[in-house]
């Protein structure tokens, strides 16, 4: 498995991560089946495992997604000391909803259980702040986590849904390794609001999320010419494609498309063998809204 550095950090990850969220909503399959998931990415060399305190069906069922994979990292018969595992706080799931909730107080305390959700032995990899509550600066959302750092709670701080002017701002409170913004053939923002470039400049890592346009919009995927042709002439799936352009968009970028099944893991990690010339890229480019 290719790997790239963790941001600015002496941190190798793998270039593909995992993304733990479809193991833990409303439609989540057996945990039997979600753990011989995550056992078979780490088989096929994957080190980056991504989830949030939110990955949960409703608030009686938060940090479900950070126990789930902390079990199966228990459970793998072999060295895991090498994963990485990303989590985020700052989202409340009321009956299900998404709902921001940067109050400081509430981030120290989720803070703390997901560190103890995750193990409680070794200080979190990754923490990110979910997305911006205006409620509150991103001052005071940050300071948590700068507080965690200092206490052994937390390793590295990426933050999520950020603009330029707010990491920059974010990055004067605490150090900041990551950022996780929505990027994929419907939604192309990080390439014109200065986030990817920021990135990249800066050596922050950039995580698209939802790569593949999540679970309402991934079906389509093979009903966009441009996508559709290249997966043919390369006898390759459509996700495979899209996995390759958004790398081929920035050497910053680590896609870490989500999967509750082994056939999807799979098929994912493939995508470090596509090789897209930049034809391909502007071609795809020319056929996805932006």
């Amino acid at each position: 498995m290719e790997t790239k550095q963790l941001g600015n950090t002496s941190v190798s990850i793998s270039a593909i991560g995992l993304g733990g969220m479809p193991m833990s909503l409303s439609s989540r399959p057996p945990e039997s089946q979600s753990i011989e998931v995550i056992h078979r990415a780490i088989n096929l060399g994957i080190t980056l495992i991504d989830t949030a305190d939110s990955y949960c069906q409703d608030e009686s069922d938060k940090h479900h997604n950070e126990q789930l994979i902390h079990k199966a990292l228990q459970q793998y018969n072999g060295d895991t000391s090498h994963v990485i595992v990303a989590t985020k706080g700052g989202l409340m799931r009321p009956e299900g909803n998404w709902v921001r909730n940067g109050n400081p107080d509430h981030l120290r305390e989720t803070i703390r259980i997901s560190f103890e959700a995750l193990g409680g032995s070794k200080p979190i990899d990754v923490w990110q702040y979910h997305a911006p509550d205006l409620n509150y600066t991103i001052e005071d959302v940050l300071t948590p986590a700068k507080e965690a750092v200092t206490e052994g709670l937390i390793r590295f701080v990426g933050v999520s849904n950020f603009s330029v002017e707010q990491i920059k701002r974010a990055r004067d409170v605490v150090e900041i390794v990551s950022v996780q913004n929505q990027y994929n053939p419907w939604y192309r923002q990080p390439e014109f609001d200065g986030v990817l470039e920021y990135c990249e400049t800066e050596g922050l890592t950039f995580f698209p999320w939802s790569p593949l346009g999540g679970s309402r919009r991934v079906g389509s995927l093979k009903d966009i010419p441009a996508i559709a042709q290249l997966a043919e002439e390369k006898g390759v799936s459509v996700y495979q494609i899209v996995l390759a352009w958004l790398r081929a968009k920035s050497p910053c970028i680590i896609p870490i498309p989500g999967a509750s099944k082994i056939s999807s893991i799979e098929d994912s990690v493939h995508t470090v063998e596509v090789k897209l010339t930049e034809v391909d890229v502007q071609q795809i480019d020319k056929g996805t809204s932006s």
